[in-house]
């Protein structure tokens, strides 16, 4: 079997607008984000964790067109992992 043997997944998010199914943004407004850093000997910096915490909205926008594509948010949050 070759790879273009496979059926295309059925799930994948396509913009309406202009077709784009490859690049997402998602816009957290209010949002707070906090870093924990350590510095290293040489004085560059590493972060260890970093917690977000988003008080306002949060939007999907096609990466192509700028479309708002939030109608399918909770759609793209349940594919991320």
């Amino acid at each position: 079997m070759q790879p273009t043997d496979l059926p295309a997944p059925v799930n994948r998010l396509s913009c309406p607008n202009c077709g784009n199914d490859n690049d997402f943004y998602e816009i957290a407004e209010d949002a707070v984000i906090t870093t924990h850093y350590i510095q290293n000997q040489d004085g560059s910096f590493t972060p260890l964790e970093d917690d977000s915490q988003v008080h306002g909205d949060i939007k999907l926008i096609c990466g192509q067109c700028q479309a708002d594509l939030s109608i399918f948010y909770q759609r793209f949050s349940e594919m991320l992992f």
